[in-house]
């Protein structure tokens, strides 16, 4: 009977699906275009645009992406979805693309503009802003049958637009610049007039994130990081701890926000970016927007073909206690032993690999992974937090090159 109850567990194992994962893992994007946006209006369903036209959709979080046809060769820089149908994307030689039916037809619409088209939003399903080279600003209050230029009053590129969830519809931000100087234009009219903020710092700024209308950030090259909290009267530099350049923010709240850019960028805050940690992405593609729905699910996209994604964040749960090189491979018992809610292991890693340490439940379903990336020799701790687990036994499980190691643990509430 033990022996058929190891057979059947063994062979869960080998076929669930994991429904979490901690920090940022790769996903299957089905092509290897350059991406520049990725925008989800809700959990699952969302799409990334970037080179060569392409653009790509997801209805299961990302699990699964296929191709959609544009309709155009030219690079696309910008996608926004109002909704789950509606949506549109705009990029080279003043494109602009909309859809009312998920993605499925994608229907040309016409501006006087034929220059570079870099970022759109809409507040409602009418009214919506374009933004790009020379210091372009459109608006449509027909969802996009017509636009009608703005005046910036600037000629250098504007990159990133952005209208904040709360307060009135009509105050909105435009980050950009040139080499030498950084550019944030602002609005309290909808876009009758735009102010050029001063304060922005010398370098040029291609993110903007408001959590409202007062509060908000904005990043760029050198890992450039400012923000205002009075409507950017004042801007104030935060230290990003990288010299990569930030090209997009996300925020889930006032406190809880992440930034993206270069060379696989990912860093955190958890207190209005007082302080932001590096988080491991492990990628090391250029990254040009990150998106989250809420504090736990984020995608990231980036230069050849490459998303990213989180369950959880982007927290990685492994940290190296050791740089000895071990003479083998081990999973030590997790303590304690039983727990409630929180246990931690310790395993130890020969040659550098691909490492795989992942919770199982009794039936052996896969519940949460909480180590899945390379690894070089070392001793590492992984803390597990078990406070959305119900009782029960679960099973810890190392796989690391062609060893493999499962503890059983006991979770007492």
């Amino acid at each position: 009977m033990r022996k058929l109850f190891f057979i059947l567990l063994t062979f869960h194992l080998a076929s669930t699906v994991i429904y979490s994962q901690a920090g940022w893992y790769s996903q299957f994007s089905v092509t290897v275009s350059y991406l520049y946006c990725i925008d989800f209006p809700n959990v699952s369903t969302g799409w990334s645009c970037g080179q060569n036209g392409t653009i790509v959709k997801t209805t299961n979080g990302g699990t699964n992406w296929s191709p959609q046809l544009s309709g155009t060769t030219g690079f696309l820089y910008t996608i926004f979805f109002i909704d789950v149908n509606t949506g549109w994307t705009a990029g080279q030689n003043g494109v602009i693309k909309k859809t009312t039916n998920s993605g499925v037809n994608w229907v040309t619409q016409s501006s006087s503009f034929t220059g570079y088209i870099y970022s759109l939003f809409f507040t409602d399903a009418s009214t919506g802003y374009f933004a790009g080279s020379s210091g372009v600003i459109y608006k449509t209050t027909t969802g996009g049958t017509s636009w009608s230029p703005q005046q910036s009053n600037v000629t250098n590129t504007l990159s990133c637009i952005y209208f904040p969830p709360s307060g009135t519809s009509l105050t909105g931000y435009i980050s950009g610049g040139t080499g030498t100087a950084g550019t944030i234009l602002k609005t309290i009219d909808g876009g009758n007039n735009w102010i050029l903020l001063t304060g922005t710092g010398n370098n040029w700024l291609f993110g903007i994130y408001f959590t409202n209308s007062l509060t908000g950030w904005s990043g760029g090259i050198n890992g450039a990081l400012i923000y205002t909290s009075d409507g950017g009267n004042n801007w104030i530099t935060q230290t990003s701890g990288t010299v990569n350049r930030i090209v997009s923010l996300s925020f889930a709240d006032a406190n809880t926000g992440w930034a993206a850019g270069y060379a696989g960028t990912i860093i955190r805050t958890t207190n209005g970016g007082n302080n932001w940690t590096a988080q491991v992405s492990n990628s090391i593609e250029n990254l040009w927007f990150i998106d989250f729905v809420d504090a736990n699910s984020g995608w990231a996209a980036g230069w050849n073909g490459t998303i990213l994604h989180t369950t959880n964040g982007g927290v990685t749960f492994i940290n190296p206690i050791s740089n000895e090189i071990p003479e083998g491979f081990s999973l030590s018992q997790n303590y304690p032993n039983p727990f409630n809610p929180s246990t931690n292991f310790e395993f130890q890693i020969a040659d550098f690999g691909f490492v795989n340490l992942t919770i199982y439940d009794i039936l052996g379903r896969e519940v949460q992974t909480l180590v899945n990336e390379n690894l070089k020799p070392g001793i590492y701790k992984a803390d597990l937090n078990a406070s959305n687990f119900e009782s029960g036994i679960y099973f810890c499980k190392l796989i690391a090159g062609s060893y493999t190691e499962t503890k059983k643990m006991v979770l007492l509430k």
